[in-house]
């Protein structure tokens, strides 16, 4: 960090100032995406997040990317909630391969109140084990938010998805305004926010400015920004969008690193479909996160070992957790293997 060059955080951002970026030429945005970078993180840490879908399939809502929606034939098979002994399984084998925080995914428009005994038995038990917690189970009211920030979650992620203005062409099952509420009740139960959204779905280069504009221009930007790239899915409406062209996903990374100093921007899907270059560069405009496991929810995302050998290459290491004094031995032993790239038969199983 280089607090004497850290820039101002803004959260007034005119949608002309955020094309101005985009427009930039691309050295001169990455310098400046980088220098942003640099004044609030160590540029060669990257925070690890381990995804897991705790419920899958079913869900009401017609997003025009996700294979979780059940009016689309997708082939997903459909499986109930996860009992609460599987999933804190599946956070003791993240931490072991290297994870500092645990993300939990439901396919839900909201949770039913029947549910939520068991959610919050979920946080509580990935808690114990040292781990950052995170969950997205769709719309939550303020007594939901509340019941979730007194288990000890961490994070919510409720992504806004796109601009405003294309939002319609993509979903019409909730309102923006609900996504909105939604956060807005995550905030005001103290809990801190993961919201981000998706290129590539063909929308316009004024869209990406869109919403970044609207995360940007929140009261407290979000703590966790994942960018996500479409990945296309047989039986979505968006199953044969054209493709995005790499650098202007990299000029989405660079863009929100600028606008938003503070925040963790995650690389998170779509992963799966680039190359080592195009990874590389995100993470110069400015990415220092990653979703590190077989899975993103229901969609490929690379191997655990392919990600830590890239980390080598690029002399990146895994971002720390901090965690209580009694935990932090634990913690550092995990970093430290993390490092030791060449025993690649330590990720085998974060693999399968």
């Amino acid at each position: 960090m280089n607090a004497s060059f850290a820039p101002s955080i803004r959260h007034d951002w005119t949608r002309a100032e955020i094309l101005a970026l985009f427009e930039l030429p691309f050295s001169d945005l990455m310098f400046q995406a980088q220098s942003v970078h640099r004044a609030y993180f160590n540029p060669n840490e990257v925070q690890v997040s381990t995804l897991c879908s705790i419920k899958t399939g079913a869900c009401p809502e017609d997003c025009a990317y996700c294979p979780q929606s059940a009016r689309y034939d997708t082939g997903l098979e459909r499986e109930k909630l996860m009992a609460v002994e599987k999933v804190i399984e599946e956070a003791k084998a993240a931490k072991a391969s290297g994870a500092t925080r645990f993300c939990m995914g439901a396919a839900w428009r909201s949770p039913k109140n029947k549910d939520m005994p068991y959610v919050t038995t979920m946080v509580k038990g990935v808690k114990e084990l040292g781990l950052e917690t995170c969950m997205t189970l769709g719309m939550l009211d303020e007594a939901q938010a509340q019941e979730l920030a007194d288990a000890g979650l961490d994070y919510y992620n409720h992504n806004l998805d796109t601009s405003p203005e294309y939002y319609g062409e993509i979903i019409t099952t909730r309102t923006y305004q609900d996504r909105l509420e939604t956060l807005a009740n995550v905030r005001k139960a103290g809990m801190k926010v993961c919201c981000g959204g998706i290129v590539g779905m063909g929308e316009e280069e004024s869209d990406r400015a869109g919403l970044l504009q609207q995360l940007a221009n929140m009261a407290d930007h979000p703590e966790s920004v994942p960018i996500n790239m479409l990945v296309k899915v047989g039986g979505t409406p968006l199953e044969n969008e054209a493709d995005l062209d790499p650098f202007e996903f990299i000029r989405t990374i660079a863009v929100a690193r600028i606008l938003m100093p503070k925040s963790h921007v995650r690389l998170s899907a779509g992963r799966e479909q680039m190359n080592e270059q195009t990874q590389a560069m995100a993470f110069l405009a400015g990415a220092n996160s990653i979703f590190y496991g077989e899975k993103l929810l229901t969609t490929p995302n690379p191997e655990a070992n392919k990600d830590m050998q890239l980390f080598k290459k690029l002399g990146i290491k895994p971002e720390a957790y901090e965690v209580h004094e009694d935990e932090s031995e634990q913690e550092a032993a995990i970093v430290n293997k993390l490092q030791e790239a060449a025993l690649d038969s330590m990720f085998y199983n974060a693999a399968k």
